[in-house]
């Protein structure tokens, strides 16, 4: 597996994949959606905002990643959260997946980040050290229709702990129908 932070050459056939790979798992509306908001993530996040890293198995891509800012008026962590991710349909359950998000986990930590944060499945995402917080704990950027889904973790030494809100989230994660 090879691994890669070149988004910009690659931004249409990430797009794709993560539209194609939604709209196998949860349906056409679902995969415009994601489709979308990759775009828009590649087009409008500044860059110090937005980190990707794809994965590709001779020389095709197989996998995506992204790590977006959020921001805490009343704290000085950093913190990233980490969404959407796709791995292409035919290569799921093979690992690729959690390797790749350990790859941007291990990217973020070595970068400084203090907590990565994201909303998914706990039991997938627990096998990668994520655990359910609150949104007391955690200040999520929109209300949450699924909260058992916020998860996050510490990527230093330090244990997570209460973060101080509001929370800010890039601008094309600040629309309601994401969350």
């Amino acid at each position: 597996m090879n691994y890669s932070t070149d988004y910009t050459t690659h931004s249409e056939a990430i797009a794709d994949l993560f539209a194609s790979t939604f709209t196998a798992s949860e349906g056409a509306e679902e995969g415009a959606l994601i489709g979308a908001l990759v775009r828009r993530l590649i087009a409008e996040t500044a860059r110090e905002d937005l980190r990707v890293f794809i994965a590709s198995e001779d020389g095709a891509l197989v996998g995506g990643i992204f790590f977006t800012r959020l921001t805490y008026a009343g704290d000085p962590r950093t913190v990233f959260l980490m969404a959407p991710v796709a791995v292409k349909t035919a290569h799921q359950g093979k690992g690729i997946g959690q390797r790749l998000i350990m790859h941007g986990l291990d990217a973020l930590r070595q970068e400084g980040v203090d907590i990565a944060v994201t909303y998914g499945d706990p039991a997938f995402y627990g096998r990668v050290g994520f655990q359910s917080v609150t949104e007391a704990d955690l200040p999520a950027p929109q209300p949450l229709n699924q909260p058992q889904g916020w998860i996050a973790q510490s990527l230093t030494d330090a244990p997570l702990t209460l973060i101080r809100g509001p929370a800010r989230c890039v601008a094309a994660f600040d629309d309601p129908a994401l969350w």
